[in-house]
């Protein structure tokens, strides 16, 4: 994103990509404009895999354990099998 932009949410930043895509896709836009686009784009899929990262390092998994009971685990802690428990009724 621009510098001094505020910071956008991901869905808007992927529709804004998407829009840019179209307008490259049509053909219609001169050189320089496609161009313009290009690079606006380059910078909308750097900030949008940025968030993506981002939402990839906080994410958790629901298991279940032995008893049936959901146990959530940690992305980062799945290597250490470290578990918290969820207070929710078994599944079947």
């Amino acid at each position: 994103m621009a510098k001094g932009q505020p910071d956008k949410k991901f869905e808007s930043a992927l529709e804004e990509l998407e829009s840019v895509v179209e307008q490259l896709e049509s053909g219609d836009l001169s050189l320089e404009d496609a161009l313009a686009a290009f690079e606006k784009g380059v910078g909308l899929v750097k900030y949008c895999n940025q968030k993506l990262s981002e939402v990839e390092k906080k994410v958790e998994l629901l298991l279940k354990d032995k008893e049936g009971r959901l146990q959530l685990k940690l992305l980062d802690s799945l290597a250490g099998d470290e578990e918290v428990p969820v207070h929710a009724a078994p599944c079947n």
